[in-house]
């Protein structure tokens, strides 16, 4: 039977793969990017541009979809840039930290009802579970000071994995929680700001890196057929135990509350 799928960052790498391979399977696929699609036109096709770093933004993508579907099958999440310098958001956020991590929240949470009104929905979550390294800075969450790169990327993947944690734990939702780290993937590597870095990613990317469907491919097949517990983490193809430090339930709940906490105070 055919899906309703909505993928953030489903414009380019990984999500436009997913976006194409369900397009392929008679599904409907709404994309949400930063940058106009230019995924090949298809019936089937709706594509949103949205600044996902930005609350309003969000929840402008959450009312358009309410209004335009009764349910979703799965919520493909992807959506990420890395930051080489500090940049602020318009509602006083450090960006990777409301791109990578809060708009996932939010489409996490806001799409719920529409998820549940499908027969077996799931969430996937594409960011680094499994990775040890990094960590939420409680002290300074917007990494106002020491901000790097490396350091608000670990830091968000890090959320992301609590955010998983916290969804499948405390939500009332029936959608089944997926967390994937794909691995080095030929995906994003002309996407970063300085030309020298992208020319080594590029490099990297054809010696080391898994192609794209490849990558890919169990998100296509978990949208088919989600897991069948609330929450799952796998690793480059290998499941994880649920009781890694970095899926703790107490970090998750704080998380939680923190974000809620934001939230308030910027009226999301």
């Amino acid at each position: 039977m055919p899906k309703n799928v909505v993928i953030s960052g489903g414009t380019s790498g990984m999500g436009r793969a997913t976006a194409l391979e369900r397009l392929g399977r008679g599904d409907t696929v709404t994309v949400i990017g930063s940058s106009p699609s230019t995924l090949p036109p298809h019936p089937n096709l709706h594509a949103l541009q949205a600044d996902l770093s930005s609350v309003a933004e969000v929840e402008r993508v959450v009312t358009h979809l309410s209004e335009h579907y009764d349910a979703i099958d799965a919520l493909a999440l992807f959506a990420n840039r890395p930051m080489p310098r500090r940049r602020q958001t318009p509602d006083g956020l450090e960006y990777t930290f409301a791109l990578y991590y809060l708009s996932r929240h939010l489409l996490s949470h806001r799409l719920a009802p529409l998820l549940d009104a499908a027969p077996h929905p799931v969430i996937v979550n594409v960011a680094g579970v499994g990775t040890t390294a990094g960590r939420i800075h409680w002290d300074d969450p917007q990494l106002t000071r020491g901000y790097g790169q490396v350091r608000a990327q670990l830091q968000a993947g890090r959320a992301n994995d609590l955010l998983g944690v916290d969804f499948a734990a405390r939500s009332s939702s029936k959608a089944r929680y997926v967390l994937y780290h794909p691995g080095f993937t030929r995906s994003g590597v002309d996407n970063h700001p300085s030309p020298m870095v992208r020319a080594s990613l590029r490099l990297l990317g054809r010696l080391f890196a898994r192609p794209v469907a490849a990558s890919a491919s169990p998100i296509v097949e978990w949208i088919d057929h989600p897991p069948t517990t609330p929450l799952t983490a796998v690793d480059r193809g290998k499941e994880l135990d649920l009781s890694l430090k970095t899926l703790d339930l107490d970090d998750a709940a704080r998380l939680a509350a923190y974000t809620e906490k934001l939230l308030s105070d910027i009226g999301g």
